[in-house]
């Protein structure tokens, strides 16, 4: 999936996040990004603390494991995540 790449120690994910939605889900690939909808209001960074929490569980690891790289303002976000490949990303996200 070009939205998820190996990298050193772990994956780094493509994402675009819709916050405020009706419930946090995966919605699928949108434009070579994993679009993700988040319940939570995108205030305060409460909607990037919800999608660290999310991926956190869906991929179970620590929260401390996925860290933001790019994207704290915006949509468009790219997360690292330690000691996962980007099969079991995938595998994880995308059911």
């Amino acid at each position: 999936m070009s939205w998820a790449r190996d990298e050193a120690g772990g994956v780094v994910l493509e994402l675009l996040v819709q916050p405020r939605a009706s419930r946090t889900r995966v919605l699928g690939e949108h434009g070579g990004r994993l679009k993700i909808q988040l319940a939570a209001p995108p205030v305060d960074g409460a909607a990037n603390a919800a999608l660290v929490e999310f991926l956190a569980e869906a991929l179970e690891v620590r929260k401390q494991d996925v860290v933001l790289v790019r994207g704290e303002t915006g949509r468009r976000k790219a997360v690292r995540v330690t000691s996962v490949s980007a099969a079991r990303a995938v595998a994880a996200l995308v059911h």
